[in-house]
């Protein structure tokens, strides 16, 4: 484990044109000090834990100290939000800080939100507030616990600092950790403002140290440049698919699929109003800013796949539009078969059957109608055993509106499970490894927000502990695994940070 000081930096994003972005010091907050720094996160920078509480450390990450190899990048994107083009986007409130290099050779971008004004900040203050920060940091640690890829967080901290938003709120940063920070509106501002050469400059960067493996594939190395950046879209296309479907199995709603959201290496990335599914609802909004629904949960999708037509749309001077549309046809194939392997680990199947069809659909069918608790569904479902599961309704009650249909569809999981050979303890291990009992719920969020806004953050390092390890039993915090209260199903969430 290093000191801030020992940590091994190599730049370069910050070696590309400078239209790719601006140089931009962070502006100081008043007053900081550290609301919580996630370990995990700090073991994948080779960063010792104890460095967050150093008084250098918290100056550092408010803008009010300097650290030598840092250099502080606003990157310049655009993108399409809500299905219309804005040439105006960019870090409107983060910044690149710089790219640590491990002893393995793993490059992590460290990217801090909140820095303040940048050239892209559109009238805004550049500014984060606490609340939006504890729920990205809470977020992320979520997804990674779940197995899902996602940007990470490092810390959060705040300050005295007011912003104002709806109120007045205390201002905060967030350190932001991720392998790349590009995003498809990168690859859309280049195309859009037709400079072309840095558009191959981009893809050729991305290759070179993302997908570095396209540069020595022998099949590409016979062929022409332009299949290696064919060869590209695919990968983006595969990450994407994959990301989709690990959303869709554990009812993860982002709610702002922008292209200027979505990363090239199918990270989930940018957690705005985003939210996990409480009751089974397909159409769950979890925007109240989305007043046409576009970004629902069952949209998901279909709108990755708009956004992915709208990269391949900007790459068309790089890739004929033959492979465009050869790449995109993979999508749905392969949504549809990581999605298949989820679901189908959720129920602890592992033979195919031709009834298994209806199961699924029944199963669907009845979650809806009943609007029951997706997790707790199919973590009650991890816990019982074959024999009981035709007379285990009862088990349900506290999250299901009505047992006698449960019952049927009970008896028809059942009768399923007769004809896999695995032992019956080990589908159920098998099963709670693939069905957390822990998520991120609204009200849990809120609640440990709440509380930090009154300097208590028991409860933020309480959930980082469960959410890092979700699918474990965790006695002591068992009540965060709980029916949510009607009043937490009904926050409204929206795009304000």
């Amino acid at each position: 484990m290093r000191a801030l000081s020992e940590l091994v930096f190599h730049n370069t994003y910050s070696e590309l044109p400078s239209d790719f972005g601006t140089r931009v010091v962070p502006q100081p907050l008043s007053e900081p000090f550290l609301v919580s720094v996630n370990p995990q996160i700090c073991a994948l920078l080779e960063l010792d834990p104890a460095q967050a509480q150093t008084e250098y450390f918290i100056n550092l990450f408010t803008g009010n100290d300097e650290l030598a190899g840092f250099d502080p990048i606003a990157m310049k994107y655009t993108g399409h939000q809500f299905g219309q083009y804005n040439p105006a986007l960019g870090d409107g409130r983060g910044l690149l800080m710089g790219e640590v290099l491990t002893s393995e050779g793993n490059k992590w971008d460290i990217h801090l939100k909140g820095a303040g004004m940048t050239p892209y900040s559109r009238q805004g203050d550049g500014r984060a507030v606490l609340r939006s920060s504890i729920r990205e940091y809470l977020a992320s640690a979520a997804m990674h616990g779940l197995g899902i890829r996602t940007t990470h967080a490092l810390a959060v901290l705040s300050s005295t600092t007011p912003v104002y938003r709806e109120k007045v709120e205390r201002g905060a940063t967030l350190i932001r950790v991720a392998e790349s920070h590009l995003r498809f509106g990168h690859f859309e501002y280049l195309f859009y403002t037709e400079k072309h050469g840095d558009l191959k400059l981009l893809a050729d960067y991305l290759i070179q140290h993302h997908f570095p493996d396209l540069l020595t594939d022998e099949n590409l190395q016979a062929n022409t440049q332009p299949d290696r950046y064919a060869a590209m879209f695919h990968r983006i296309v595969s990450l994407t698919a994959e990301m989709i479907a690990d959303w869709q199995a554990v009812g993860f709603a982002h709610g702002v699929m922008n292209t200027d959201n979505m990363s090239v290496l199918g990270l989930t990335f940018d957690y705005g109003p985003y939210g996990f599914l409480d009751d089974y609802q397909p159409g769950f909004i979890c925007n109240h800013s989305d007043y046409s629904g576009r970004y629902a949960f069952n949209q998901q999708p279909s709108i990755a796949l708009w956004n992915l037509s709208a990269l391949g749309y900007a790459l068309s001077p790089l890739i004929e539009k033959e492979l465009i549309d050869e790449a995109l046809n993979t999508y749905q194939p392969q949504l549809q078969q990581h999605y298949s392997i989820r679901m189908r680990s959720k129920l602890g199947l592992q033979a195919q059957q031709p009834q298994d069809s209806q199961l699924f659909s029944d199963m669907f069918a009845l979650l809806t109608h009943q609007a029951a608790d997706y997790t707790l569904f199919f973590r009650t479902l991890s816990e019982i055993p074959r024999a009981e599961l035709a007379q285990s309704a009862h088990r349900f009650e506290s999250f299901f509106g009505c047992t006698q249909s449960l019952s049927a569809w009970l008896a028809q999981y059942a009768a399923r499970l007769n004809e896999e050979t695995r032992a019956d303890s080990q589908r159920l291990a098998a099963m709670k490894a693939a069905n957390p009992k822990f998520i991120l719920r609204n009200y849990l969020a809120q609640q440990a927000i709440d509380a930090a806004e009154q300097g208590d953050f028991t409860m933020i390092e309480q959930l980082l502990q469960v959410l890092a390890a979700p699918f474990e039993e965790h006695p002591d915090y068992a009540h965060l695994a709980d029916v949510p209260p009607q009043w937490g199903k009904e926050l409204e969430i929206s795009c304000s940070s």
